[in-house]
């Protein structure tokens, strides 16, 4: 697989394209924002999977995951040391696939990379149902993968919408956290769980309901409709 390495510190970048080679990865290396978005301009779909670091020297990481995402499907992972939730929720806001902590084991970087692309070569919409459904002022149209708030359309990332036509399929029945993560992410790896509470605490934000999707201690979540 080839993958894309956005970072500008060149001994950090050396030493991951190393390891990353030894896995079997051809790595092309980027040293800005600007650089990134040309190797993606006449290769748009040719990367596996692109890893960003935020703190680049020309153009904030955030700008340029959104101009990614705006050309191209090819997942991208964030590799930063910015470790706060609202960090992560603006960066999944943006696009980002996944979301990793510096500093962070190698191993769970490979598993990462390796998870997101094999979601992205398995995708499939979560819902399996064809209608609109109606939650409040909130409809869900899961075969047009839209969602309004009376009448206005919500922009949601493609998780996003997953997560809430997945919990959308059974209202008010508790879906665990192991089966939202195998459904959606299409993962059984554990790693996932941060990324679901990061998703879902975006939904709440969103969609302006917080009460809308209900955390069961210990199990999962359930879609809730509103009180009349």
């Amino acid at each position: 697989m080839r993958l894309l390495l956005v970072e500008d510190d060149d001994h950090v970048a050396g030493a991951l394209s190393a390891v990353l080679s030894r896995h079997g990865f051809e790595v092309r290396h980027a040293r800005s924002g600007e650089e990134a978005l040309q190797a993606l301009v006449p290769e748009a779909d040719a990367f596996g999977v692109v890893l960003l670091d935020l703190g680049l020297p020309d153009l904030d990481g955030y700008e340029v995951c959104g101009r990614i995402r705006k050309r191209t499907t090819t997942p991208v992972i964030m590799v930063t040391a910015r470790a706060d939730v609202r960090s992560r929720i603006h960066g999944l806001n943006l696009g980002a696939d996944d979301y990793v902590v510096k500093p962070y084991d190698i191993g769970e970087l490979l598993a990462r990379i390796h998870a997101v692309s094999r979601r992205t070569v398995q995708e499939e919409p979560a819902a399996t149902v064809d209608h609109e459904v109606q939650f409040g002022d909130v409809s869900i149209d899961l075969p047009t993968r839209k969602v309004a708030i009376a009448g206005e359309v919500v922009q949601l990332t493609r998780k996003e919408f997953d997560l809430l036509a997945l919990l959308a399929q059974r209202p008010g029945v508790v879906f665990r956290r192991e089966q939202i993560i195998s459904e959606v992410w299409r993962t059984s790896w554990e790693g996932t769980g941060r990324t679901l509470e990061v998703h879902v605490a975006s939904l709440r934000s969103k969609l302006r309901m917080p009460t809308l999707i209900e955390t069961v201690r210990g199990v999962g979540y359930r879609l809730v409709a509103p009180a009349a």
